[in-house]
């Protein structure tokens, strides 16, 4: 096979078949195909709005102000994204048994409307809002948001997107289903992760120390390639995930450099 891609994919899908628990590792590469922009690099988010309004410190004493902005980036334009075909590959392989658990730093939900629900988000989901008052969530969908900021319709406390705001901690259940997935894991798949967040950066290379094979997909080399990744598929998440599926659901699996099928 002379294509290094069609390779990389093939390799992949033979790890893949015969993992016993796989953990599909995903960052905001994921869901750029799904019109959503990272948050860093030259594309990146911040290069266009000030990550202050995400602060907690500045969200608590100027709320109506930092909602204008969350409004505008979270629920006006993210609200139209849709998942793409690496979602679906995904929530596809979780129906058949291939994916166990996915291990998500993003927060715009789309995991969860492709049809996965072994979710663990690292840093919340911006479709919830909390009372940081009584702790009530609710889905976005069921507050107005014409009048900043939000409150909540039960005890008139300030209304919150349920994520990780800047000086706030990452909630201990993903963090513990991460560490306890790099444990278990067979095959640990990064798709979109460039490995710039603390502390989700660990993760991978402690699956790597446990003996998972790690299999990466983003469309250029980032800080896990030359540092743990055994597989590195490069390209768009969409695009190379779909091709995967085409080999990992294709029966018999040939012209794999292990020549099993």
């Amino acid at each position: 096979m002379s294509n290094p891609i069609d390779q990389a994919i093939c390799d992949a899908a033979y790890f893949l078949r015969k993992s016993a628990f796989t953990t599909a590792f995903t960052g905001a590469g994921i869901s750029v195909e799904s019109g959503i922009p990272p948050f860093r690099g030259e594309e990146g988010l911040w290069n266009k709005y000030d990550p202050k309004y995400l602060d907690i410190g500045f969200f608590l004493s100027e709320p109506e102000e930092s909602w204008q902005m969350i409004k505008q980036i979270f629920f006006n334009f993210f609200g139209a994204a849709v998942p793409n075909d690496a979602h679906l590959v995904l929530a596809r392989m979780e129906r058949h048994g291939m994916l166990q658990r996915i291990i998500t730093q993003n927060i715009d939900n789309l995991h969860q409307e492709a049809g996965s629900t072994n979710i663990f988000e690292f840093h919340g989901n911006s479709k919830k809002l909390i009372c940081l008052a009584c702790f009530r969530e609710y889905h976005y969908g069921k507050i107005s948001l014409k009048t900043l900021p939000p409150r909540c319709p039960d005890c008139s406390g300030l209304l919150k997107p349920n994520f990780v705001f800047f000086g706030e901690q990452i909630p201990i259940e993903p963090l513990n289903a991460a560490y306890d997935a790099a444990s278990r894991s067979d095959v640990f798949l990064i798709i979109g992760s460039t490995g710039e967040v603390m502390p989700a950066n660990q993760i991978p290379p402690l699956a790597k120390q446990q003996g998972a094979t790690i299999i990466e997909i983003n469309p250029e080399e980032s800080l896990y390639t030359g540092r743990v990744t055994d597989i590195f598929i490069r390209g768009k998440a969409g695009e190379m995930m779909k091709r995967l599926a085409e080999v990992l659901f294709a029966t018999p699996l040939e012209n794999n450099k292990y020549g099993v099928n």
